[in-house]
């Protein structure tokens, strides 16, 4: 990172030459390749290609099935849209951290950094042992619309703005690929609505800064989302990485396409038909990267039943994961709710 922006980074992210040490060692279960520097990485494997405009039932299924994760293309989103987004974010968290921090006390729009796991007030603790490199807003649809009555910095109205217009799609999307993946488990949708509550939905938008210091730091986790769907627009960095066949692969940026993956509640939906995909972030050491996602989730009260899990509400799994976070550090999910 520059001197310049240096102030706009969480004092602990301020890395400079002097305090760098040996580049990252990889996880034995990583796939490696020579990448023509003589630098071993993971593999990038191509995502499974999913056109909105022509749903292929058989496409998807194998999608959900086999991966957990796809690409999704033709999906009506305007390119300008999301070039505008991923602008606005990079100026957006180019303010002073302090003065991020200080928007948590005048509106609705929480900033964190350190962690994505938010309690239900959208504000994160950072650990210390276990601290992911990021920072971030966290934005609920249900406040997106609040803003406009709040004396904001004319940049950060602006983005309000274009989060508002970009959640329209994304309620389309999300509702469009659920019904979907509904039909082609043969469930009744009517009676799943609930599982994908449009007004529970939020937005994070996420800067990775750019690193190489040693092992121990990450950019995000390996995790599992405690979603029903995850919808992820990223810039061109790269840095996703997604776990299948017992290796991690890399996933690589293709302009205006949204890349999809399955929250923990699709698989209990499903029986565990389809997997909800482990994934996380590793950071590029020359450039940060900016990533907007969206999560859709269950409405709190809606009882979640499956053949292999104990029924639950995703209040009851919410609280849950706020529990392993203060007892373990991490996220244990959906195996606390198995059937012995």
């Amino acid at each position: 990172m520059s001197e310049s922006n240096m102030e706009s980074y969480p004092p602990l992210f301020r890395v400079t030459d002097s305090n760098r040490t040996r580049k990252p060692e990889l996880k034995s279960e990583e796939v490696v390749v020579e990448d023509g520097g003589g630098t071993l990485e993971p593999s990038v494997l191509p995502l499974p290609l999913v056109n909105m405009q022509c749903l292929d039932a058989e496409k998807l299924d194998r999608a959900c099935r086999e991966w957990g994760i796809f690409r999704l293309e033709n999906h009506g989103v305007p390119s300008n849209v999301l070039k505008e987004l991923q602008e606005h974010a990079k100026r957006v968290f180019e303010f002073p951290f302090k003065a991020k921090q200080g928007l948590n006390n005048r509106c609705p729009i929480k900033f964190f950094w350190g962690t994505p796991a938010t309690s239900s007030s959208g504000v994160a603790v950072p650990r210390a042992n276990n601290m992911d490199w990021i920072e971030g807003f966290h934005l609920p649809f249900s406040q997106l619309h609040q803003h406009q009555h709040v004396h904001l910095d004319p940049l950060i109205n602006d983005f309000r703005k274009l989060l508002e217009e970009y959640s329209r799609h994304l309620t389309r999307i999300g509702s469009t690929v659920f019904e979907a993946i509904i039909k082609n488990l043969e469930l009744d949708l009517n009676e799943l609505k609930s599982c994908l509550d449009e007004s529970s939905g939020l937005i994070r938008v996420y800067r990775y800064p750019k690193h190489n210091i040693n092992e121990h730091v990450k950019g995000l986790h390996e995790h599992t989302d405690s979603s029903t769907l995850s919808i992820l627009s990223e810039d061109q960095v790269g840095g996703l990485q997604f776990y299948k066949d017992d290796q991690w692969f890399k996933v690589k940026p293709i302009p205006n396409t949204l890349v999809v993956n399955l929250g923990d509640m699709m698989q209990v939906l499903s029986d565990d038909a389809y997997k909800s995909v482990k994934h996380k972030v590793e950071l590029n050491k020359n450039k940060a990267r900016i990533s907007i996602c969206y999560f859709a989730f269950p409405e709190e009260n809606t009882l979640i039943q499956s053949s292999h899990y104990k029924p639950f509400t995703y209040n009851d799994f919410q609280a849950q994961v706020q529990q392993d976070l203060k007892l373990h550090g991490w996220k244990i999910g959906l195996q606390n709710f198995i059937l012995k």
